[in-house]
């Protein structure tokens, strides 16, 4: 599949403040993500990064403007039209919001079991498979207690490919992880997506390691919404607040190669 699979067109999204007045969390903001590519958003805390997610997913209505998936406007669709959307999609929650009561073999199979008609021979079929592919085999009768945090983004990542989705959500999946870990999650990501072939879309704040996955990373920075093709890019950029972006989240260092 070619093309945008999300668009974002002069999208405004708008937050009442307490003293009365509004904050522009998006402020008329357009972009494209590519079909089959990872596409990272990065920005400081509260600049709308989930927000776009929520947006995309339809769980939040745009003040202004067009949010697209597959060319429909998510802001017209009913209960029906959305619950249809979202079937495109597989997400990774932040703490990948595993049910504690269940087992790992009962959590990855659980959307098969709610919006299939499989019968259980197949589930358990489709999800040995899966967790064979995401090194969990042997672990399927323990509860998320007893898990590590990067078993955990395991998990979550297998129960998200469960129903096979063409669009791949994932809201902060590093959370909590040390810098090792975290960069084994990192190839995991990139190994399955290279494999699926799925559209991924990384919110975080993890940077510039998130970067590393990156085909397009998109900056939000006070109601500003900014598309790159690299990390370089970023920073040969003039623009006085991404200039900040870099200064506080990249730092000298990471621009050091950068220097004639």
């Amino acid at each position: 599949m070619n093309g945008a699979v999300i668009e974002f067109r002069d999208v405004l999204k708008v937050f009442a403040k307490k003293d009365g007045g509004e904050q522009r969390v998006l402020d008329r903001v357009n972009f494209s993500i590519p079909a089959g590519k990872t596409t990272v958003i990065a920005g400081g805390s509260g600049q709308g990064k989930s927000v776009t997610l929520k947006l995309i997913l339809g769980l939040m209505r745009a003040d202004g403007g067009q949010v697209l998936v597959g060319g429909e406007d998510v802001n017209t669709l009913g209960k029906k039209g959305l619950d249809a959307m979202r079937t495109r999609f597989g997400v990774l929650f932040q703490g990948s919001a595993l049910f504690d009561s269940l087992t790992l073999y009962e959590n990855v199979a659980l959307p098969l079991r709610e919006r299939t008609r499989k019968k259980e021979a197949e589930i358990r079929a489709i999800v040995e498979k899966t967790l064979t592919d995401l090194d969990l085999a042997g672990h399927e009768n323990k509860f998320p207690a007893q898990l590590s945090g990067g078993m955990r983004r395991r998990v979550g990542l297998a129960r998200a490919l469960q129903l096979n989705p063409e669009i791949l959500l994932f809201d902060e999946p590093t959370t909590g992880l040390d810098p090792v870990m975290t960069q084994e999650i990192y190839q995991l990501f990139a190994r399955t997506q290279s494999q699926a072939g799925f559209t991924s879309v990384i919110v975080s704040h993890d940077i510039p390691r998130v970067f590393s996955l990156a085909d397009q990373i998109i900056v939000l920075e006070r109601g500003a919404m900014d598309v790159f093709a690299s990390p370089d890019e970023i920073q040969r950029s003039q623009k006085a607040h991404i200039k900040n972006f870099v200064r506080t989240t990249m730092g000298s260092l990471y621009q050091s190669h950068l220097v004639e």
